[in-house]
Parts: structure tokens; C-alpha cells; sequence
């Protein structure tokens, strides 16, 4: 196993760099901040979409409702959904 380490800005020019490349080569839809439900399950990797529901209604993820049948969830909170439940090895 190798391990990388990179001084914080370092890393912030890595991140910037592959955002760059992400939008040159994929357009602004790679960033969308709104996305989906089947975006956000993709994300989540989740299979249900009562599990999503159950997310959105314990307000663990952010999400919004512009029409009655359009249910749009924010990447942002979904992503730090994911990190706030990362296990750290001991």
C-alpha cells in the first residue's frame, strides 16, 4: 500500500485541477448542486427509494421540492452525509 501525503495547498490545487478537468471534459452537469433522486441514490448507493424518502424526512440530507412531484437533493449534504458516517481504522 502507498500512502500519499500532500500539504494542505498541495491538495487544494489538486482539487481545483480535477474540478477544472471534470467541467472542460463533462460540461457543468458534473457539478450540478441539485440533483435527482436517482442521482442522489446513486450517490447514496442505496436501492430504495423509501430509504431516500427516510433521509430526507429525518433531515439528514437537504432537499427541495420546487413542484409537488419534483424532489431535488443537495450533493453537498449528501456528500457530507457520507463523510459524517466515515469509520476511521484504528
Amino acid at each position: 500500500m502507498d500512502i500519499i501525503a500532500l500539504e494542505d495547498q498541495a491538495f487544494w490545487e489538486l482539487v481545483k485541477r480535477v474540478t477544472d478537468e471534470l467541467v472542460a471534459k463533462h460540461g457543468q452537469k458534473a457539478l450540478d448542486r441539485w440533483i435527482d433522486g436517482a442521482e442522489a441514490m446513486h450517490l447514496l448507493r442505496i436501492k430504495s427509494p423509501t430509504t431516500l424518502q427516510k433521509l430526507r424526512d429525518t433531515g439528514a440530507i437537504r432537499y427541495s421540492q420546487p413542484e409537488k412531484k419534483i424532489i431535488l437533493y443537495d450533493r453537498e449534504s449528501i456528500i457530507s452525509y457520507i463523510e459524517k458516517h466515515v469509520k476511521n481504522p484504528f
